[in-house]
């Protein structure tokens, strides 16, 4: 007879194998890994002590790429005696990748001379603008979240600062969520001016900003950035790369604004150890899937950090426009402020 001290949760096996909740669930229906045990009158699920090892190696599959057939065979053949088939489905698979980035890298020779045509310059004009330093301290902590870390995007690695006219337009992303603020200027008439600044730069301009009305003077002179505000400065150089067009990447189909109940959804996010969570949506709430009075709707995956992240006021709207584009979310009092959170498959 099974030691029931030994299974584990649905949430301490996603703890300790790498597999989100969510995930979990999917592969139980899916046929792939189901659990010992389930509870018939809550339906909870439980996991035997050797299904741990089979999840690892479920999770390191799927990141390789493996399809969800093979990966059933693998766990079969691996569980059974006929363990032949397991290298075999392993070395096909590799062989399929392989293939696959040779394609690539050929595709990707053509791509790039398709578009080496479309290089433009980074802007070298100056321009010299104030702005009250609460206002901009706002904007930063509105976008700074958003900002890339991967090394091999170093162009992401840094706030953009798009100035025109007396906009001072903020922009940050990873690729996977974008944040835009704006604040209004002055003493800036001019043409339009760009400059993305590396993060540490970013961080030493928000940490000289108060939380009042004191000037804060921002220089643009090429790729070289200053802010000076009560007689401190931090200035640098810009990254010296070109940002993506964020005004395409934020043109997007009127959606259906969600009201938030932040407090609540900070609460449900905190601490969740899986990579991917369920969002469930109707007509006038959003709430994290899981709950005992888990109410019908639409259900859509989002990063829990990233979201929790996006939570910055305590009101906020969510714009649903489809479950394969960016979730918005947006503050009812500006349209200005605002960030994108790229959906996550719940597939997967």
């Amino acid at each position: 007879m099974r030691d029931e001290r030994a299974m584990r949760s649905i949430g301490e096996m996603a703890r300790d194998s790498g597999l989100g909740v969510s995930a979990l669930r999917f592969y139980d229906r899916a046929g792939v890994l189901m659990p010992a045990r389930v509870d018939p009158a809550t339906g909870y699920r439980w996991y035997g002590p050797e299904q741990l090892d089979e999840a690892r190696v479920l999770a390191r599959l799927r990141r390789a790429g493996m399809p969800l057939a093979d990966i059933r065979l693998v766990l079969a053949g691996w569980s059974g005696a006929d363990t032949g088939l397991v290298p075999s489905l392993l070395d096909g698979h590799l062989r399929r990748l392989e293939r696959g980035l040779t394609e690539a890298r050929t595709e990707f020779s053509a791509i790039r001379a398709l578009l080496a045509p479309k290089g433009t310059s980074v802007t070298t004009s100056t321009a010299r603008l104030t702005v009250p330093a609460a206002a901009l301290a706002a904007a930063l902590d509105a976008v700074r979240f958003a900002a890339g870390s991967d090394p091999e995007l170093p162009l992401l690695g840094g706030v953009l600062f798009d100035i025109e006219g007396r906009d001072l337009h903020l922009v940050a992303t990873d690729r996977y969520r974008m944040a835009v603020a704006r604040t209004a200027t002055t003493g800036h008439d001019g043409e339009r001016v760009q400059v993305t600044v590396p993060t540490p730069l970013v961080d030493a301009m928000r940490a000289l900003l108060t939380d009042d009305d004191a000037p804060a003077r921002l220089t643009v002179a090429g790729d070289r950035v200053e802010l000076e505000t009560r007689g401190r400065e931090a200035a640098g150089q810009g990254l010296g790369e070109d940002f993506p067009d964020y005004r395409r990447l934020t043109r997007l189909p009127e959606g259906r604004r969600i009201p938030l109940d932040v407090p609540a959804l900070r609460d449900a996010l905190a601490d969740r150890a899986e990579d991917v969570c369920t969002l469930v949506l109707t007509a006038d709430a959003v709430t994290v899937a899981g709950g005992d009075d888990e109410p019908t709707g639409e259900r859509v995956g989002v990063n829990p950090g990233y979201l929790l992240e996006a939570l910055a006021a305590d009101e906020l709207l969510l714009e649903y426009v489809g479950p394969k584009a960016p979730l918005v979310v947006l503050r009812p009092d500006s349209e200005d402020t605002f960030s994108l959170l790229m959906p996550v498959s719940l597939d997967a």
